[in-house]
Parts: C-alpha cells; sequence; structure tokens
C-alpha cells in the first residue's frame, strides 16, 4: 500500500485517485482550464471535489511548448491567493502546487498546498530539492527532455523508455539523499516527446514500477490524443478516457486531469473489473 505525508495528513493510494487541473494562468493550452478570478477557482475546486477528485493541482505558469516565463514572483502573485482561497473553503481538500520555482513552492505551502508538483524534476531550480525535503511535502518528479520553451523543437532518444526509466533512477536516489520521503514519478507526456514517445512510454508504463513509486499520468486532452485523432484539445475528452483507462491497467495511480468525474468512472470501473 503506498502512502503519502502530506503535512500530516496521509493521502492513502491503495487504489488510483484523481487530481484535477486548475490553472490560474490566461494562456494554458486548454482554454477549459483557464480561471483568473479567485471566485471561479473557488467554484472550479468545489465542482471537481463534488465530482470525486482526492488533489486539486494549481499552477500560475502556463508549461505548454513556447509559453512565455513570468518569474517566481509574479507566479506566486497568481497562485498563492488561489492556493490560500481554496484551501480556506475546502480545508480536507489535498492541494498540489505546480511550480518550477523553490519560492513558488514554499509560497504555496504556506498558504495550504502540501504536495509539491514539478515538471523539471529539479533541474531548473537548484533550490527546489532542498526546499521540499525542509517542507516535508510530497514530491511529484517529472521528466522533461530540455524547457518548455525548446522541448518540443527536436526531441530526440536512442530508447525512450530506458533513458526516462535511467533518469528516475538518478533522480529519485537523489530525492531521497536531499531528504524528501514522498516521491511520485511522472513521464512527462509530452514534455520533451514526440508523439510516438508518449505512445512508447504508455505501451511500456509498467516498467516504472520497479521504482517503487506512486505513478502520476497527464495525458489530458494533451496534443498526442488530439493530432492523432485529427482533431482538437476541446474534443479531446474521449480519447483522453481511453489512454487514462490504459495507463490503469498498467499501474497509474494519479491520474491529473482536466474533466475529474470521467477519469474517476474510468477508475470505478477498472475498480470493479479488478475485483471481479
Amino acid at each position: 500500500m503506498l502512502t503519502l505525508n502530506c503535512k500530516g495528513r496521509l493521502l492513502t493510494l491503495d487504489k488510483p485517485v484523481v487530481m484535477g487541473i486548475i490553472n490560474t494562468t490566461p494562456d494554458s493550452f486548454y482554454a477549459g482550464s483557464r480561471h483568473t478570478a479567485l471566485a471561479e477557482v473557488v467554484t472550479t475546486a468545489q465542482q471537481m471535489l463534488a465530482d470525486g477528485a482526492t488533489i486539486l493541482d494549481l499552477g500560475g505558469q502556463s508549461t505548454r511548448p513556447g509559453s512565455e516565463q513570468i518569474g517566481a514572483n509574479a507566479e506566486i502573485d497568481r497562485v498563492a491567493p488561489a492556493i490560500e482561497a481554496v484551501h480556506k473553503a475546502f480545508p480536507e481538500a489535498f492541494i498540489s502546487v505546480d511550480t518550477y520555482h523553490a519560492a513558488v513552492a514554499k509560497a504555496a505551502v504556506a498558504a495550504g498546498a502540501s504536495i509539491v508538483n514539478d515538471i523539471s524534476g529539479g533541474l531548473l531550480d537548484p533550490e527546489m530539492l532542498g526546499t521540499v525535503a525542509d517542507l516535508q511535502a510530497p514530491y511529484v518528479c517529472m521528466h522533461m527532455q530540455g524547457n518548455p520553451a525548446n522541448m518540443q523543437q527536436n526531441p530526440l532518444y536512442s530508447n525512450v523508455v530506458t533513458e526516462v526509466l535511467d533518469f528516475f533512477i538518478q533522480q529519485v536516489a537523489h530525492c531521497r539523499q536531499t531528504g524528501i520521503k514522498d516521491v511520485i514519478i511522472d513521464p512527462g507526456f509530452g514534455f520533451g516527446k514526440t508523439i510516438q514517445h508518449n505512445f512508447q512510454l504508455l505501451k511500456q508504463l509498467q516498467a516504472f514500477q520497479m521504482l517503487g513509486c506512486p505513478l502520476l499520468l497527464g495525458v489530458s486532452r494533451k496534443s498526442t490524443i488530439y493530432k492523432t485523432l485529427n482533431t482538437t484539445a476541446a474534443a479531446a475528452l474521449n480519447g483522453t478516457t481511453v489512454l487514462n483507462t490504459i495507463g490503469l491497467m498498467h499501474g497509474a495511480r494519479i491520474l491529473r486531469v482536466h474533466d475529474v468525474r470521467e477519469a474517476v468512472e474510468a477508475i470505478q470501473l477498472y475498480t470493479a473489473m479488478q475485483q471481479a
């Protein structure tokens, strides 16, 4: 049984859970996830929790390919008040902050977050891992080749699965050495990967179970889905559910999604099948 110690509260992952995406940004790739008013953030959080979300993931910096990087102070101004408002309205909710800045992680935890979700796996801010260890927060360590500005220009791997696995073997050990007790791994679908790379990772997702860490799957409405189906992010919900289901069957324990109810239903059906 996998458990996460979230500032003294245990989050048990004996069955998969849903992480709902709430972006306090005007430029995230999926328009339906953009929320800039606090009242709207709280309303969205309320609906996601009612739909069955276990974790709410709030971010103040878009990390879509080619996105403008706004800096830690501006990111804090966007995300800290939103986290504080959600935490005040729903004190029992588990909140994660989506950031690669140590200063943002620190401000977010002070505002009510209890998990840090870092797309860079600690590589973009040398202070991040030490800060997370000091905060005693669970840490989502994601793999990304390059950075948001250049990651999709020409992703190259000799073997994407073994190279991403090697990254995690090294970086999870680094997290442990730094003092982070609870590490969640995210292969980083769409972050420095081609569509083929993403499908190769999904196909061999079970390989990452050797790390002994909970596995987060973040494929919601991404271009791997809508480009393969020749559609748009707005029309990619069904494709998202299909890939989430495949991910569950290959060991995913956290589904990071824009659409909570559908992901919860996928988990319910997967769990019923497992128990049959």
